[in-house]
């Protein structure tokens, strides 16, 4: 790749990332439908035709952030797991679960989720992802299980979800380490009560 376009993906990148750091300040402040362009790009320094060349509507921005979060979401919640065979809870560390840290890393979104009528959608889309990935992924977690998929897939998603909305709620007063290792107390006292 020549250094132009090198110079020109990273200038894209800061003009995308100003942008959605815009819009989320923004819906702290107001309602979503209140917010225009003009706002954004004020909040982000930039100009309306450098919108323009990456969006066409404000959703699409919002649109851009909650594949963004979605997409680094299902990446740390297959983090304990994704370079192993079988899943063991009792090799499993405080270190290797990372879904606290992805939350704490867009903490300012996920503050939204709970205060924006806006993206009260955006909890059934990790519901959904996160319930999604359990069931394809649950004979490598749980490979002699007879439980029905559909329901613990539900189980460990709901008990993921209310620890990240507690966390949220809560105004992030607990570490992203302290909940990883509340969370593997939990599945290891549970791992235990099943034997």
């Amino acid at each position: 790749m020549s250094n132009k376009n090198s110079h020109t993906d990273r200038r894209i990148f800061k003009s995308k990332k100003a942008l959605k750091e815009a819009i989320i300040l923004l819906m702290h402040e107001k309602d979503f439908k209140d917010i225009t362009i003009k706002d954004m790009v004020e909040a982000a320094n930039l100009n309306r035709g450098t919108f323009y060349k990456h969006y066409q509507y404000k959703e699409d921005v919002l649109e851009d952030i909650i594949d963004e979060v979605l997409t680094d979401l299902i990446h740390s919640y297959r983090e304990p797991y994704i370079h192993i065979d079988t899943f063991d809870v009792n090799k499993l560390t405080t270190n290797s679960i990372k879904i606290f840290e992805h939350v704490h890393k867009y903490s300012d979104f996920y503050k939204l989720i709970v205060s924006s009528s806006v993206l009260t959608f955006f909890q059934h889309k990790i519901t959904y992802a996160l319930k999604e990935l359990t069931i394809q992924e649950l004979p490598v977690r749980f490979p002699h299980s007879n439980i029905n998929r559909e329901l613990i897939a539900s189980y460990h998603t709901y008990a993921i979800l209310g620890l990240i909305l507690e966390l949220i709620n809560g105004n992030f007063k607990y570490s992203s380490s302290y909940m990883a290792e509340q969370l593997l107390a939990i599945i290891k006292s549970n791992a235990n009560l099943s034997k």
